[in-house]
């Protein structure tokens, strides 16, 4: 797990402005690689290759940037790969001179070129130079999990694991207006925008091959496939659940330090923790918590602390408070890069911190929901179709269907959901399924008269929601998979933005076992209809492993996804709501084009819900601004 920043010159650069350029773009991701810095430039200075360096598998001999024996290729590389151990043995044992997965990439590299992404089971980005050919190779693993951008200059092309570090080679820095759009609707942005206007991300599960004063053109190597298998039991399902899930967590298990485990007290963190108490049952183990103190509904320590006594766990819990996030907001939206995925990167921040104050690599359920369907939402989608065929009489229609009677237990599910459902049953009521779902993702309705007229294109934006949504690779049939399919390729995203930015800040790499392609690729395959059944969230994962998991985090119904008492602080006065007041307040502040003019601060400040989110996605913003663009 590392950092890495190059560049490729239109021309020849001098060799000293080369390493000057090195030095800058290192200097803003050092916090990604504590253990060391590596610095790399062509003859001619037109090739740039820098790296820090998080040493997990092989401290001794692992640094980059890594030559081949000719000297032909030179790779940087961020990520871990899991099957490096199996890959040597295929490539010859013999031929290595370390035993890091770096040499087991640029070897695959040698004898395979891109063909070698698909032997590859792990996250990455990489970037390899070819001496021979003069041309640069850029990959990034099929899920994203690792970051990778790039800026074309009209000095060259410029590459990195972090926005923060193209900025200084940016000619201008302006915001993209269709990337703000996105974020007033979903928190994030679609495709390959970033809201830095001219830095782009690499998309997940592509790679590209330019020459110097060239852009990449990324080609896709690998996609997920919703083609449902009717041919096989629940019972054969739950089976091979079983195994491909635990071997992700065995091979995500592979370091030579000390690997540990979030615990949030949900279903996935704390099936991964078991599970991995189950390959390495002997020994400390080491799980961590975040909890706020400010009632029931923010503490959820009490799931966590049944596991870690259940397992023979050491449980860590983070007290997080007010003040911490006064004093730790804005190097939260540093490291974010740009804001995304909402207020949960606060308190994981302030976990990781923990985390990095005990060990280096941490396991983290992100995925679970997106793949087996965790989302309180697809429950409000299923049980507005559920009323909907009740009517009309097509309940027994399809392969799909939740029934009206079999949904009704589960709604208990969505006792903390009546202010979206009251927003979501307010207008198009058993419309279109792309435009329901849109209704219920997009948060742009939210804002009532907050935002400028014109602030968001939303017909631009729904129509790529709808490309999405509507997928080549999903079948037109299953309500489900479209929006699973719709969350894994944007939500998702932005989640994993969240998760890498948040534990790199302290040193600590995040592993997520459920982002393994074996297992992505089978669940893709298991008809909605058993992962969904009765409207049950995350029903078939339940169930496979539910000796795996105490009764009490197996049946809970209100798992909330690390809410943060932010509005709380808001109504009770303090520090909060004076750092806040001072922000949005400010002359700067309310000048932004996106805001309508006169907005009275005090006014929004008192009109947020206690789990609402609009002001988080306006503090952000405005810090963003001012760390980034102002």
């Amino acid at each position: 797990m590392c950092g890495i920043f190059g560049f490729v010159g239109s021309g020849p650069f001098a060799v000293e402005r080369s390493s000057d350029a090195l030095d800058v773009g290192l200097s803003r991701i050092r916090h990604r690689g504590p253990d060391g810095t590596g610095k790399w430039t062509s003859a001619n200075g037109q090739v740039g290759f820098g790296h820090v360096r998080l040493s997990i598998i092989d401290l001794q001999m692992g640094a980059q940037p890594m030559h081949s024996d000719d000297g032909r290729y030179t790779i940087i590389y961020n990520g871990e790969i899991y099957n490096y151990i199996e890959l040597r043995q295929e490539l010859g044992e013999g031929e290595f001179r370390t035993q890091s997965d770096t040499e087991v990439v640029l070897r695959a590299f040698q004898r395979w070129g891109s063909d070698c992404l698909n032997r590859l089971r792990g996250m990455f980005a990489i970037a390899i130079w070819d001496a021979v050919e003069q041309k640069l190779f850029l990959a990034r693993d099929r899920f994203g999990i690792k970051p990778l951008y790039w800026v074309k200059t009209s000095d060259g092309l410029y590459f990195a694991s972090e926005i923060k570090a193209l900025l200084p080679f940016l000619e201008h820095r302006l915001v993209n207006e269709r990337a703000l759009s996105d974020y007033f609707s979903f928190q994030f942005c679609l495709g390959e925008k970033t809201l830095m206007d001219g830095v782009w991300q690499f998309p997940a599960a592509h790679f590209a091959t330019l020459s110097p004063g060239e852009p990449p053109k990324p080609m896709r190597y690998w996609e997920v496939h919703y083609r449902v298998d009717y041919d096989h039991t629940e019972r054969w399902f739950t089976e091979r659940l079983r195994e491909l899930l635990l071997d992700s967590v065995r091979v995500h298990l592979r370091a030579d330090v000390e690997v540990g485990s979030y615990v949030s007290g949900g279903v996935d963190s704390s099936l991964l923790a078991a599970l991995a108490r189950d390959v390495r049952p002997n020994g400390p183990f080491k799980a961590f918590n975040g909890r706020f103190l400010d009632g029931s509904g923010f503490d959820e320590s009490q799931y966590a602390r049944t596991l870690a006594d259940e397992q023979g766990m050491q449980l860590h819990v983070a007290d997080i408070g007010e003040q911490d996030f006064v004093d730790n907001i804005a190097k939260v939206i540093w490291h974010l890069d740009q804001p995304a995925a909402g207020p949960g990167s606060f308190p994981q921040y302030m976990v990781s911190k923990q985390v990095g104050e005990h060990i280096k690599v941490v396991l983290g359920g992100q995925g679970g929901d997106e793949i087996f369907g965790g989302y309180a939402r697809y429950l409000v989608a299923y049980f507005e179709q559920c009323i909907k065929g009740a009517i009309e009489g097509s309940l027994g229609n399809g392969n799909y269907v939740v029934t009206y009677e079999s949904i009704i237990p589960n709604l208990e599910t969505l006792r903390q959901y009546k202010p979206l459902l009251r927003e979501f049953w307010s207008n198009g009521l058993f419309g279109e399924r792309d435009e329901r779902y849109w209704r219920l993702v997009n948060r742009a309705n939210t804002f009532g008269d907050i935002l400028a007229p014109g602030a968001i294109n939303q017909k631009a934006t729904f129509e790529e929601f709808k490309s999405i949504f509507w997928g080549q690779n999903v079948g037109k049939e299953s309500y489900f998979d479209s929006m699973t399919h719709f969350d894994f390729k944007t939500l998702l995203p932005a989640l994993l933005q969240v998760e890498d930015r948040m534990s790199m800040a302290h040193g600590v790499e995040s592993r997520v076992p459920f982002l393994d392609h074996p297992l992505v690729e089978f669940a893709a395959t298991i008809p909605a209809n058993i992962k969904f059944q009765n409207g049950e969230l995350k029903r078939l994962l339940k169930s496979a492993f539910a000796n795996r998991l105490p009764t009490a985090i197996r049946e809970r119904k209100d798992k909330m996804g690390f809410p943060v008492p932010l509005n709380l602080w808001l109504k009770r006065g303090g520090p909060t709501r004076d750092f806040i007041g001072d922000i949005l307040g400010s002359k700067r502040a309310r000048d932004r084009s996106y805001l309508a003019n006169g907005l009275s601060i005090d006014s929004i400040l008192d009109s947020q819900s206690v789990y609402g989110r609009n002001l988080w996605a306006l503090l952000s913003l405005e810090l963003w601004h001012r760390q980034f663009v102002d």
